[in-house]
């Protein structure tokens, strides 16, 4: 049973759903909710308080002492509210807005299919260097597609299945913990000289976090391949032959599965190429890649949901 929650099954099932709705009338903050949303904060906190060249037990403090400061407030809020359900649905809702997003990265993978259609290079480059993190400037129309897609892969994870995950398990804080990590691995868990030690804590407990998420997103990806043309038994073989080829021991699994879903290789200058066999991808295998992530999302919400019903009952 989820933590400090009501007994009301509609009231856990609800945040769900009107996260499903808000995502897409508000996929982005702005304003006075982008000014407090947890994950900025998060992001600039871990920038000034991790100190370059310091070492790891700094780097776990920084990760304890930011996670605490934004999660703990909320779990607090979250108990008191436990013999209100209304309270407490409405309060569990904003927390996985604030946790998880998916209309965002959609449309802005959407975004960068069309500047390619229209043969606008330079604003497909822009719009992909808004969710990569490697230099743009210089990709080709199929390097760029290919940032898209596997951003699109990577991020399903990072920003959906994986703090989704954690809410049957430990409740909204779950899910706000989990993006936390994940936002200050993003901010200093780079492996440079300045950051390798003070960031290598939030880099492992992210690891940690996402290890199940990433496969089982993975798993989906390749199963649900027919829905964007493509097969399963080739989405799972490129999965098993490719799933270590990327620096991070768990983007590769989506990002692999994708690949072979969409029958195309996908690389990253410098660092890996997977599925090399594979054709280069267009804009339409970024369409295809976006139905596949879109079913993904309507399946493991309701993994997620009946998760929920599995434990209420227990």
């Amino acid at each position: 049973m989820i933590p400090c929650a009501p007994q009301d099954i509609l009231a856990l099932i609800a945040p769900l759903i009107a996260f499903l709705v808000l995502d897409h009338l508000y996929p982005r903050h702005e304003g006075i909710l982008y000014k407090v949303h947890p994950v900025r904060l998060a992001y600039y906190a871990a920038l000034r308080l991790a100190k370059p060249h310091a070492g790891v037990s700094w780097g776990l403090l920084v990760w304890l002492l930011i996670v605490t400061a934004i999660v703990a407030p909320v779990a607090g809020i979250l108990c008191i509210f436990s013999q209100k359900p209304l309270a407490w649905a409405i309060a569990a809702t904003i927390t996985i807005k604030f946790s998880a997003a998916y209309k965002l990265l959609a449309d802005t993978v959407e975004g960068v299919a069309e500047a390619l259609d229209r043969g606008d290079l330079e604003d497909a480059r822009r719009l992909v260097g808004e969710i990569v993190r490697r230099p743009t400037g210089r990709l080709g129309e199929w390097q760029v597609a290919s940032a898209a897609i596997e951003s699109l892969a990577e991020n399903l994870v990072d920003g959906l299945t994986s703090p989704l995950t954690y809410y049957p398990l430990l409740g909204p804080p779950g899910a706000l913990l989990q993006r936390v990590t994940n936002t200050l691995d993003g901010a200093i868990g780079y492996k440079t000289p300045e950051y390798e030690r003070v960031g290598k804590p939030s880099a492992h407990i992210d690891t940690l976090l996402n290890l199940a998420p990433a496969r089982m997103t993975a798993l989906l990806i390749a199963l649900l391949a027919p829905v964007a043309g493509g097969s399963i038994s080739g989405a799972l073989k490129t999965w098993a032959r490719w799933r270590a080829a990327t620096p991070s021991i768990n983007a590769g699994h989506p990002i692999a599965a994708m690949a072979g879903a969409l029958g195309v290789k996908l690389e990253k200058p410098g660092a890996y190429t997977i599925n090399p066999q594979g054709r280069p991808p267009t804009p339409g295998d970024i369409r295809r890649a976006l139905r596949i992530a879109r079913a993904v999302t309507l399946v493991y919400m309701l993994g997620v949901l009946t998760m929920i019903l599995i434990l209420s009952n227990c």
